[in-house]
């Protein structure tokens, strides 16, 4: 009997804020404590030829992304890419007076699309958007900011023919299950267990989408 040949090795790699982070730089295997570590559990699983790649940094927004999609994204050659930016462009206006404008937004993020268009066009990208769990009216006011720079991911994702893991439509369907803001994200933006879950349930639903291998 021939043994089938296994899939050539291919790196996934996630880049973006704390939610991609989860204290990456605590664990040995440098994949954090969220939903990047899920679905790397899957990947072991089901594909043990891949690498997944965490480099999510807390605090991040989408210029701190741009300065460093270089060495953080580019150069350790991906297969398969995903952004998760967005919300501390918001939230941080909030907390710190930090105005992040839609145009300056939307530059940045423009940018790292720019740059895996001209070097990766075949690559697959999963552009993840951002939520705030209304767990209190001040946190449900940064839809004021938030909810300009969700449409410009949507408008980007479209031009650029890129999938959307929609978390939106996640947060949705958690508070018909029975959720509430608070069981998804304790803050209102960094998810509890229960959230990472579900962001890694929503990756997979969409990369199964678009996941070369499965053509």
């Amino acid at each position: 009997m021939t043994t089938p040949s296994p899939p050539e090795p291919r790196t996934l790699l996630f880049i973006g804020d704390s939610i991609t982070d989860c204290s990456r730089g605590e664990d040995p295997a440098g994949l954090g404590y969220g939903y990047v570590r899920l679905l790397a559990e899957h990947f072991a699983a089901h594909e043990p030829t891949s690498r997944v790649l965490n480099r999510g940094i807390g605090g991040d927004k989408v210029a701190d992304l741009v300065a460093r999609f270089g060495t953080d994204c580019l150069d350790l050659d991906p297969q398969v890419v995903t952004i998760y930016v967005g919300v501390n462009d918001a939230w941080h206006y909030y907390t710190r007076g930090e105005l992040v404008t839609p145009e300056t937004f939307e530059e940045g993020y423009r940018y790292l699309l720019d740059q895996l268009s001209a070097t990766r066009p075949a690559v697959p990208v999963l552009l993840v958007v951002p939520f705030v769990a209304d767990i209190t009216d001040e946190m449900a006011q940064i839809h004021d900011d938030l909810d300009a720079k969700v449409a410009i991911i949507r408008d980007l994702a479209r031009e650029f023919r890129h999938r959307v893991v929609d978390l939106e439509v996640v947060l949705e369907r958690a508070w018909t299950a029975g959720h509430t803001p608070a069981s998804i994200a304790a803050d209102g933006v960094h998810p509890a267990i229960a959230g990472h879950r579900l962001i890694a349930d929503a990756w997979l639903a969409t990369f199964d989408e678009v996941d070369p291998l499965r053509r």
